[in-house]
Formats: C-alpha cells, structure tokens, sequence
C-alpha cells in the first residue's frame, strides 16, 4: 500500500520550526548506510565543487526556493513549452488539504493562475499546469496515476526570464530525461532546499540509492542521506548518468520508514503534454 505524506512546509513561526528541527515525525532520522560495493553505481561528478555557496548564488534555477500560499517548496529543473519558460514543483505544492492527502485524483488545489514566489525573482511566477488540476478535470481512475502523478509549472515572469539558469547546482545537468526507470541498488543524486535546514547550503546535495521502481513505473522509491524533508519537495532527481529521473514527492512511513517517493518525470511529462501542459513540453538541459 502506498503510504506517505507530503513534504511541503508552511511557516507556522519560531516554535513549530524549532520543534520540527528538534525530534518531529519530519526530522532527519540517522543516515541511511551507503549501498554493497556490488551494486553501486557512480554518482555524477560534482560540478560546482565544494563552493556550495556560489552555487546557490543569484539566479532562477533548479534548487531554489518557491512559496505557494505560504507554503514552501524546492524548484526541482527549468522547462520550456509554448514559447514560455517554466519551473516545475510538486503539484501537491499548491493543494489546500492535509499532509497526509497523497491521491491527486480527490485532494483539493488551488487553481491555476495563482501566484508563485520564486526566490531571486522580481516579480512572482503564475502556476500554469498543476497534474492534480488535470487529473481531475478527465476524472482519471488509474490508481498509479493518481497516487503518483505529482507536477506542477510555475510559468516565469518575462521580465525574469533573462535570470534563468537551467544547470542543477553541485551536480549539473540535467543531460536528457531518464526513460527507463531504476533498479535496486541504482544511485541516485537530488538537490534539496528546505528551510528547515536554516539555510545552510553544504546540507542541500544529497546522494543515495534506489530501492527499486513502485506504481508500475509511475514512482522509484529512494533512500538518501540525507532523506527528503518538508520544503524539499518538488526538488529534482537525477539518475547515474545525470539525466532528469524524478521529483521528490512524499517521505514514507511504510513499509520503509525514512524512504522518498520520486514521481517519474518522463511519464509525468507525457501526462503533461496531452492534458493541459504545452505539447512541446520540454525539460532544459543544464
């Protein structure tokens, strides 16, 4: 059974902060030990070294910080489709429910049009595509799709475009997106930037593995160190050979505690491209 919860943050003041910092069912547990030798696979070579703080310098790109509603989310790569460019987060970045509402297909959002702070930008982006949106304006009944089916656009304001970088810090790339899927053992690098961690950038690259593919292909269950925590969703995974693998979804409580959902991009893509996402929907490589 598909057990998660959604790792968005709102801000709630000093306490709550504090108090999730401090030993919350959100808190980082241990690190996850790294894979045998026998099955690990290289990660992408760093490509902005050590300087973790230039890294996250000036600019819109992969990695920065959005606010829907108060709610804060981790911009996961830069797309373009329809003469305009995008960030993509979660789609559950924008719904109105509880963090425990993890079914795109019955939990609420808020429309598109509404208006996105993006960290570096002058003026707010606009949620232009949100998967959840979509998924129930056809009413989709498959089960996989709508547990995992987890994408949103925020559309960039032209007056920022020009400040766009599409290169996921520390890492690079994206090189392509990943078509095939994960198999257990298979390493795996994201990006994360969730306030909770105060800012502090040599905490934001995060390496790990797979645990293998769930949802008939629809998600990849991961483990990193260290895991996925609220505010880091939406932020972008990336697969061995640096292509664009997925998009931080839930952190699980069963059957592996500590683990994350990653929705698959190039199905979610492909939802995208024929229900209200621009047809020519394309992620840019970094």
């Amino acid at each position: 059974m598909h057990k998660g919860r959604r790792l968005v943050t709102v801000l709630l003041g000093a306490t709550a902060l504090t108090a999730a910092l401090a030993g919350s069912a959100w808190a980082d547990p241990a690190p996850v030990p790294p894979p045998a030798p026998s099955v690990a696979i290289p990660a992408p070579a760093p490509a902005a070294g050590p300087d973790l703080g230039a890294a996250m310098g000036g600019g819109l790109h992969p990695g920065v910080q959005m606010r829907t509603a108060g709610a804060q989310c981790t911009a996961n790569f830069v797309y373009t489709g329809g003469g305009r460019t995008y960030l993509g987060q979660a789609a559950h970045c924008s719904g109105t429910g509880s963090a425990d509402q993890t079914d795109g297909c019955t939990s609420a959002s808020l429309p598109l049009g509404t208006p996105v702070e993006i960290s570096g930008a002058s003026k707010p982006g606009k949620l232009a595509y949100n998967s959840w949106l979509a998924m129930q304006k056809i009413h989709e009944s498959d089960p996989d799709a709508c547990a995992y089916n987890d994408l949103a656009l925020v559309e960039i304001d032209p007056a920022d475009v020009a400040k766009v970088s599409s290169a996921v810090p520390f890492f690079g790339g994206p090189v392509g997106v990943d078509g095939n899927g994960t198999t257990p053992g298979e390493r795996v690098t994201s990006y994360g930037n969730s306030e909770l961690r105060g800012g502090v950038p040599v905490l934001s690259p995060k390496f790990g593995t797979s645990l293998g593919d769930q949802g008939h292909g629809w998600s990849h269950l991961v483990a990193t160190v260290t895991p996925g925590i609220p505010g880091d969703s939406g932020s972008g995974f990336l697969s061995a050979d640096g292509r664009a693998l997925g998009v931080l979804s839930t952190l699980n409580f069963a059957p592996a505690p500590a683990t994350n959902g990653v929705g698959d991009l190039a199905k979610m893509l492909a939802y995208a491209r024929g229900h209200g996402g621009p047809g020519d929907l394309t992620v840019v490589n970094g």
